[in-house]
């Protein structure tokens, strides 16, 4: 049984006052919520106060990026070891806005996820598609080739500790959003594809969220589907009412 996974991805939203009083009212919300991992994923900035916040309660902390090396000359980046120092668990790779806005490519998140896993943090792994290309009947050729690119190399006990985030890319931040069948459909085709390539005890045990205007009033909906596994959350993490109400629809 695939326990479920609600994350929040904040972008480069709250400031620090922001930040400390949105988990505080979470961690309170979702206290008593069983069987469902939550996380938050806040600026870099606010990284260390949010986790200080969230000590002793059930809500764990995510880093929105990294780099693939430990250390460096490397102006404007943070490393694996300091998400870790920062109290970080997850750790988002691949997001559409960084491929789109900072030109990251399958291998270089290979890299990144390869990383993660050798110091001991939990990727969040995001594949999707464009509008042009669902439009086009190309959505299973572009998610093949992601997950081909990111996962290359991997072995089966490494994929078991990786989460994936479907989030096709006309849906994120449009307030458009895959139906459950729709969303469906794309996660079975990627746990296909994870069974051919890794084999299917491994498929079954990899967890796959859903992301792309998940909100309050669909979440339910989205996660009742067999093959989806809990949600990435964008605007809707940042308010602490409507987050925790996705969570419970998770539960």
């Amino acid at each position: 049984m695939r326990a479920a996974v609600v994350a929040g991805n904040w972008k480069m939203y709250t400031n620090a006052a922001e930040a400390e009083a949105l988990v505080g009212v979470l961690a309170a919300l979702v206290s008593d919520v069983k069987n469902v991992e939550v996380a938050v994923c806040p600026p870099f900035p606010y990284l260390i106060p949010v986790a200080k916040t969230l000590q002793g309660t059930t809500v764990k902390v995510g880093g929105q990026n990294m780099h693939w090396e430990d250390e460096g000359a490397f102006t404007g980046e943070v490393s694996p070891k300091m998400l870790k120092d920062a109290g970080c668990h997850f750790v988002i790779l691949g997001h559409s806005e960084r491929r789109q806005y900072f030109g990251e490519t399958d291998e270089k998140i290979n890299k990144k996820i390869k990383k993660a896993l050798s110091i001991g943090l939990v990727p969040i792994v995001c594949v999707g598609e464009r509008l042009a290309e669902r439009e086009a009947g190309t959505t299973e050729k572009i998610i093949r080739t992601q997950l081909e690119g990111c996962f290359q190399t991997l072995t089966s006990e490494g994929m078991t500790k990786v989460i994936i985030a479907y989030e096709p890319v006309w849906a994120i931040g449009t307030g458009k959003t895959a139906t459950p069948e729709q969303a469906q459909e794309v996660h079975r085709f990627i746990r296909g594809w994870l069974s051919g390539a890794f084999g299917k005890e491994t498929a079954e045990s990899i967890r796959i969220q859903y992301g792309g205007s998940v909100k309050s009033d669909n979440a339910k909906a989205l996660m009742s589907q067999p093959d989806i596994d809990g949600a990435l959350v964008g605007g809707a993490s940042l308010k602490a009412e409507g987050f925790a109400a996705i969570v419970r629809a998770a539960e």
